[in-house]
């Protein structure tokens, strides 16, 4: 055996879902954990809908994160999708991280999403959010561990509680610890300066779409969609990008375009820089808003968005 064979052999490397309710942190423990953009962050709460793998690589192996949409009530068939996506990274994963913002009171839904998780055969990392904030109800989300579990958390097996900040970065190394202790050795799967898999046209359409989360804010229509129609190269150093965003109805449309044109023209301007950075290359952004009543629900458009779980 060689000694870059014995090394390959020495390394870990595996899957990390982080899961949890919507609107608890999971793109921003994503991006922190991986020291880089790869994953939309909105106080809006359902944004992430895709899983979304980012990719951490030091001396000790490789880390590959999967960013799952918060857990909700179906509505439609995205909904549904969104959903399964959540159980299918979950049961193929070495090592789950539980995210939970420690700031909300324990409810319903995290009792139901404890159950689910209690039932895995991989490691558990309990991460115990916003701890750098009013981190008041963070004993709850132990206690309920225990409950469901009915036994004192010092007896789990293969399971840590970890206090954090997705935001300010609290305990990060630790969580890398942790998580290194529980994946399995072997080499790495991805080249060491990747950071995501994520595929060019969803993360050009998920920069846009984080754009208007971020100007309209509560405002936003739930029922809105980014496809890249078209992606190419002009005139050697630039970009030419074509996209469309979708919405339900023609209210929906007002809202999106803004006053003439004003809220597509800022979200265009805003994304434009992010996807220079992204392509290091000069872009041109084409947006049109079209209306598609129930896309939500149309297996065809669903499945040119790349929601392939189906």
């Amino acid at each position: 055996m060689t000694k870059k064979q014995d090394k390959e052999q020495m390394l870990k490397c595996g899957m990390v879902s982080i899961i949890g309710r919507p609107n608890v942190g999971k793109s921003t423990l994503l991006n922190q954990l991986v020291g880089a953009k790869v994953a939309i962050v909105s106080n809006v709460p359902q944004t992430t809908r895709n899983q979304i793998r980012g990719i951490y690589t030091d001396e000790r192996g490789q880390i590959i994160f999967i960013d799952t949409p918060g857990i909700h009530a179906v509505r439609d068939r995205l909904d549904d999708f969104m959903n399964k996506s959540v159980d299918f990274s979950a049961e193929g994963a070495d090592c789950v991280i539980h995210l939970v913002d420690t700031m909300d009171r324990v409810g319903e839904d995290e009792e139901r999403l404890v159950k689910r998780l209690a039932v895995l055969k991989c490691p558990i990392i309990l991460g115990l959010n916003k701890v750098d904030m009013n981190a008041k109800h963070l004993s709850e989300y132990i206690k309920l561990w225990e409950s469901v579990q009915g036994r004192p958390a010092t007896e789990f097996k293969d399971f840590t509680i970890l206090p954090l900040s997705a935001k300010t970065g609290i305990h990060m190394e630790e969580l890398y610890e942790a998580i290194f202790q529980y994946l399995p050795e072997g080499p790495m799967l991805y080249p060491e300066d990747a950071l995501t898999d994520m595929p060019k046209k969803m993360a050009i359409s998920d920069i846009i779409r984080e754009k208007f989360y971020y100007i309209l804010k509560e405002e936003l229509p739930h029922s809105i969609a980014v496809v890249v129609e078209s992606l190419r190269a002009v005139r050697g150093k630039t970009f030419r990008i074509e996209a469309v965003v979708y919405v339900e109805r023609d209210s929906q449309k007002k809202i999106i375009v803004g006053h003439q044109g004003s809220t597509v023209k800022r979200a265009g301007a805003m994304a434009r820089e992010d996807l220079e950075e992204l392509l290091g290359q000069q872009v041109f952004l084409d947006l049109h808003v079209k209306v598609q009543k129930g896309w939500r629900d149309n297996d065809t458009m669903l499945l040119e968005m790349g929601y392939d779980f189906l």
